[in-house]
């Protein structure tokens, strides 16, 4: 017999400075996970380094109706970043590494790009270093399928012949980084990263349900699985890892509260530990950027926040910490859902009283722009920083932006500026370029391309196999019924489309640029959100 989660009484723990009122507005941000046949998320709010609520919304196994509740185990995703980090504080105080150390001292693996990357880029994600998890599944890794050990992540590492960018000068989101300052952290210590931090930050803190799981099939007790829908059912979704430093943290969220408080108290890591993890990372041009130390530090409605969320197979979770008003709230869940809005959300609740009003996304009034200038407008453009594309059409009075894989009607709020559907920024067409101007960024210029239609010899001229030696993989081209199609192992077909002159894009895969010396086509280049010009030889 199945039974109402407000009956489970292990589900809830309230503190009695929170008022029932107060509850109740928690619940009602995920009622739609209040259930016994889903999945969902445990929630604590943490004050003065005590939890004051925690709730369990949803089922941690639907096999055997267990509920979710505070001691709930879930693996964390990226969040567990900020525990690698403080490893390396840890050794760093210890005087057993600096970091501002190149990361070729304890990994000479990895290849002397010629200017010095440090354990400091690692910590920041500006080492200009390809992602592993993409550069996976660029070679034909099915993630959540195959196996990924750090053997196959350090063989995409001693393979790697180029950088994204030179070291320091951009910031690049790269799990590759994380898994190198495991990698040090076992090197330097000779314990494991799961060893190190067990002995040095969780047995300490009391964290007794919290370790790097650096083996997949290790059973957890109190684990909620996670899960993802496939139509009208649920279906296991679990990562298998067996690497850790950028993901595999196992946690509750009773243990993350201890954690949090572990911030203001200092018992771990001493007084200056919250100092240093929150320590600024500046840019060769002069540019700060907000990553601190697997954390990042930002604003939310006039207040100071710092916060980082994680997304792995089914796990999503988002843990953000209000330091002046030593507030947090942990989202650890077993479903595919957005942790992060709803950790906000509870934000809301408890310090509303103190923020600025929450800024109501502008309405804009759209103004009349004739045919003729629409179509002036229409083309495509490509972002010069990632080869993003997009395509602008005029259609029925109207324009068209398709971008991020997705159609965005655009409504004009100026004769040459135009909003898109759910975007924050504003689209501004200026000498023939279109700029796109997001909130506290610099604007981004997209250069205008003329679209190319490629004759059927230009298009069989592609065709062929072509080797990466960085992913050990090789790519087909083929031309099928006057399109191209790229075969690779493991992976479904992709059809490549042409945008401009010797440029393609395969949807999911990224944008293949053909290096073409002498009108003889020798390789491309491949570039996706954190893969920057990949080399293929053709063969």
């Amino acid at each position: 017999m199945r039974f109402a989660l407000s009956l489970f009484v292990p589900l809830v723990l309230l503190a009695a400075d929170v008022p029932e009122d107060t509850a109740s507005r928690v619940d009602k941000i995920f009622q739609d996970l209040d259930k016994t046949s889903s999945p969902g998320c445990s929630v604590g709010v943490v004050r003065d380094g005590r939890m004051i609520l925690s709730r369990g919304y949803g089922m941690a196994n639907l096999d055997h109706d267990i509920a979710l509740s505070s001691r709930s185990v879930f693996h964390v995703a990226s969040v567990s970043k900020q525990f690698t980090a403080a490893a390396i504080v840890l050794l760093a105080q210890q005087g057993k590494l600096t970091f501002d150390d190149p990361v070729r001292k304890y990994v000479p693996e990895l290849r002397d790009f010629g200017t010095p990357l440090t354990i400091r880029h690692l910590l920041h994600h500006t080492s200009g270093l390809r992602d592993q998890w993409l550069m996976l599944i660029l070679s034909g890794w099915r993630l959540s399928q195959d196996v990924v050990r750090d053997e196959d992540v350090m063989d995409l590492v001693a393979r790697a012949k180029e950088l994204n960018f030179p070291p320091g000068e951009k910031h690049l989101y790269s799990n590759t980084g994380y898994t190198l300052l495991a990698q040090i952290v076992k090197r330097v210590s000779g314990r494991s990263l799961r060893e190190f931090t067990t002995a040095e930050i969780f047995e300490p803190l009391g964290m007794r349900d919290t370790h790097f799981r650096d083996d997949y099939r290790e059973v957890a007790p109190g684990m909620a699985y996670g899960y993802a829908k496939l139509r009208d059912r649920f279906q296991f979704s679990i990562p298998t890892y067996d690497t850790v430093g950028a993901s595999s943290l196992l946690t509750t969220v009773e243990d993350m509260a201890k954690w949090d408080a572990n911030f203001y108290s200092g018992r771990v890591g001493g007084p200056k530990f919250d100092e240093t993890m929150l320590s600024e990372f500046t840019l060769k041009d002069g540019r700060r950027i907000p990553y601190r130390f697997g954390q990042t530090a930002g604003e939310y409605r006039g207040l100071r926040v710092v916060e980082h969320g994680g997304a792995d197979a089914g796990y999503r979770s988002a843990y953000s910490r209000f330091p002046e008003q030593r507030f947090s709230v942990i989202t650890l869940c077993n479903t595919i859902v957005n942790p992060a809005q709803r950790t906000r959300a509870i934000a809301d609740v408890f310090l509303g009283d103190r923020m600025k009003p929450a800024a109501e996304p502008p309405k804009p009034e759209p103004v009349p722009v004739s045919e003729s200038d629409l179509a002036s407008y229409a083309g495509l453009f490509r972002d010069p920083e990632d080869e993003e594309i997009y395509r602008v059409r005029a259609e029925g009075g109207k324009l068209i932006l398709f971008g991020h894989g997705q159609d965005l009607p655009m409504t004009p709020v100026a004769a040459n500026a135009f909003r898109a559907a759910n975007q924050p920024g504003t689209f501004r067409f200026v000498d023939g370029s279109l700029q796109v101007e997001n909130p506290g960024q610099p604007p981004v210029r997209l250069q205008r391309r003329n679209e190319w239609k490629p004759r059927p010899e230009e298009l069989q001229a592609a065709a062929g196999e072509y080797y990466c030696s960085e992913i050990d993989s090789t790519y087909r081209l083929e031309v099928k019924d006057g399109k191209l199609l790229l075969h690779r192992k493991k992976l479904r077909t992709h059809s490549v489309e042409p945008t401009f002159e010797g440029n393609y894009y395969a949807p999911q895969l990224g944008y293949l640029r053909m290096e073409q010396p002498g009108g003889k086509i020798t390789g491309f280049r491949l570039t996706s959100e954190r893969v920057r010009n990949l080399h293929f030889e053709r063969r």
